[in-house]
């Protein structure tokens, strides 16, 4: 039976650690994860985190900057979407193949 470290599953994943010896690091660049602990030998290859991770911070961030951002509209009466669409537009411009 595994042993895990004393540390909570939070601690070890805000470090990015491995889950098992809380030592070996989780990744190899920025989002690839290793395939197994260089500390001790845990296989993560099977492990698979899908699209939960971004799902977390869409809905953390939905809830805290949404708000935020509709008050800002209602209240100060910002133009948001009007700079966004024109900076969209600019950037296909900008970026269209020649003679398109």
């Amino acid at each position: 039976m595994r042993r895990y470290p004393q540390l909570s599953a939070f601690v070890i994943g805000l470090s990015c650690r491995c889950p098992l010896c809380g030592q070996g690091a989780f990744s190899q660049g920025y989002l690839t994860v290793r395939e197994t602990c260089e500390v001790c030998g845990l296989d993560w290859s099977k492990e698979d985190s899908g699209d939960g991770p971004a799902v977390f911070i869409i809905f953390i961030f939905g809830v805290t900057v949404v708000p935020l951002a509709l008050w800002a509209e209602v209240l100060l009466e910002l133009p948001l979407l009007r700079p966004f669409k024109a900076t969209i537009v600019a950037l296909q411009y900008r970026h269209r193949p020649p003679g398109q």
